[in-house]
């Protein structure tokens, strides 16, 4: 609240200056005070209503609603959090133009990257030697006879796999496979759970430093301007 306090002190040190100059200075000494008075009590009423929305004050019904209301404001940035952003519409929209851009959405390179392909080797020489081949291939030195072949079947199988998801016959295929409906539907029931997890750990002080967050750079300026109406109307008075 820094902002509003420098606001209001400079506002309402004005004001009694004007005041201060009604009383010594001879000349049109009653509309100056005027102008004070009003300005002062402008800027010191918006100051107490602005003061009054964040803190309880003692005899004044209504004051410190956003501490006393403070569940009604958890709710409220619910909705508007599930309401207007994380919506399964939106959620949706988006995996599937994310979808449309090259399935961003699914990255299969850790999966690629997490295939054993030693094993798939391995599995293709058993293959091999438990065929019609194994015997051929015995009197030409079993499998040793094949290890010069192992590299380059790796790294062609780790080729054949890459080209093999990048290819756009693949990519209609995981579209068509994945639900991007239901895909949606999941997340927003796990965004919603960790908002609610969320606003269950705010207090009432949490809020009212929330709320002060998003508006107190404009609060000072209803002080500032309740003095400069406050003052018009003061000079508007010592003129009638």
């Amino acid at each position: 609240m820094k902002n509003l306090v420098n606001k209001s002190t400079v506002t309402n040190a004005i004001a009694l200056l004007v005041i201060v100059i009604g009383y010594v200075c001879p000349f049109y000494s009653e509309m100056t005070k005027a102008i004070g008075f009003f300005a002062f009590s402008g800027a010191i009423t918006n100051w107490l209503a602005i003061h009054m929305l964040f803190e309880k004050v003692p005899l004044l019904y209504g004051s410190g609603i956003i501490p006393a209301r403070f569940e009604e404001f958890k709710v409220s940035i619910k909705n508007l959090m599930m309401e207007q952003f994380f919506t399964a519409q939106h959620i949706e929209q988006f995996i599937e133009n994310e979808e449309k851009q090259g399935g961003k959405v699914l990255n299969l390179s850790p999966l690629l990257n997490a295939v054993d392909y030693d094993k798939v080797y391995d599995g293709l020489v058993s293959s091999i030697m438990n065929s019609s081949f194994g015997g051929m291939l015995m009197m030409m030195g079993g499998e040793e006879a094949l290890l010069p072949l192992k590299q380059p079947f790796i790294e062609k199988m780790q080729h054949t796999l890459t080209d093999m998801v990048e290819s756009e016959r693949f990519k209609h295929a995981l579209q068509q496979g994945l639900n991007a409906h239901k895909i949606s539907e999941d997340l927003t029931g796990k965004i919603e759970f960790v908002i609610d997890k969320r606003l269950s750990e705010l207090t009432p002080q949490m809020v009212k430093e929330i709320v002060q967050s998003i508006i107190k750079i404009h609060l000072g300026w209803l002080v500032v301007w309740g003095g400069v109406f406050g003052g018009l109307l003061g000079a508007l008075f010592g003129l009638a």
